[in-house]
C-alpha cells in the first residue's frame, strides 16, 4: 500500500517540478533592431539650438497689443456697492 502511495507522489512531484522548470527556462527576449540615424539634428541640445534659429530667421509674428477691457456699467456699479 505505501509503495503505491510513493509513486503516486512521486509521479506528481515529478510531473510538478517538470512543469515548473519549463516555465522558469530562459525565455529569449526579442530584440528590437536600431535604426542607422539618417543625420537629422532633430532632438538633443544641437536640434533645438538649431529649432532656434531657424525660427529666429522666419520673420517673427508681432507682439500682440495689450487691450484693457473696460467694465460693464453693470459690473461697475455692483463694484461701487461692495
Amino acid at each position: 500500500m505505501s509503495g503505491i502511495v510513493d509513486q503516486l507522489l512521486n509521479g506528481v512531484v515529478k510531473g510538478a517540478l517538470a512543469e515548473v522548470l519549463t516555465k522558469t527556462g530562459i525565455r529569449k527576449t526579442r530584440r528590437t533592431r536600431r535604426t542607422k540615424s539618417t543625420g537629422s539634428l532633430a532632438g538633443g541640445i544641437v536640434g533645438s539650438v538649431l529649432e532656434a534659429a531657424i525660427n529666429a530667421a522666419v520673420k517673427p509674428k508681432p507682439a500682440k497689443k495689450q487691450v484693457s477691457k473696460r467694465r460693464t456699467a453693470a459690473a461697475r456699479s455692483r463694484q461701487r456697492y461692495r
